[in-house]
């Protein structure tokens, strides 16, 4: 085929956005890593708000909707489930369409734990999901400065962002 004619490959970005309720007597999963918390999400599956933030992000970057589409917590097959079973789906259904991951971003928005000494195991944990080398996610934490909901430690909230090729 002649560069011509060879079709143009294809970019594509998605956003994502996820937050929980925290409670008293959960476990906190974050980036597919346990973490020592005295508070976890309150969710259908282990309520992990940055894997669950990925996943809308490559969805939508695939134009394949959200994570309640394909993951909905109607669905008890779903309940108390590893949000890296998401992930490793999700990029199951990218690869059938002939994308892959190119690059992934994140933010996590929390007042506490410390989430920069866990990020290299959040990377490694998503990446082995996705199927990636973890050279390709970065992961960043964020306050709320004490304001609302999430300054008070009363949830947690990720956003990410997902480049796709073709």
């Amino acid at each position: 085929m002649s560069d011509a004619a060879r079709p143009e490959p294809i970019c594509r970005i998605g956003i994502g956005y996820d937050l929980h309720r925290l409670e008293p007597g959960r476990k906190l999963i974050l980036g597919g890593v346990e973490l020592a918390a005295k508070r976890g999400p309150v969710g259908h599956s282990d309520g992990d708000a940055l894997a669950h933030a990925i996943c809308d992000a490559l969805l939508g970057a695939a134009g394949l909707g959200d994570i309640g589409t394909h993951f909905p917590d109607t669905d008890p097959k779903w309940k108390g489930v590893s949000s890296l079973l998401f992930l490793e789906r999700t990029g199951t259904l990218l690869a059938e369409r002939g994308f892959h991951v190119a690059w992934i971003d994140a933010v996590v928005i929390a007042e506490r734990p410390k989430l920069g000494p866990h990020f290299p195991s959040m990377r490694q944990a998503l990446a082995r999901a996705l199927g990636i080398p973890h050279e390709r996610i970065n992961l960043k934490a964020k306050t709320n400065e004490g304001l609302g909901e999430l300054g008070r430690g009363e949830a947690i909230a990720a956003q990410a962002v997902a480049a796709l090729a073709s």
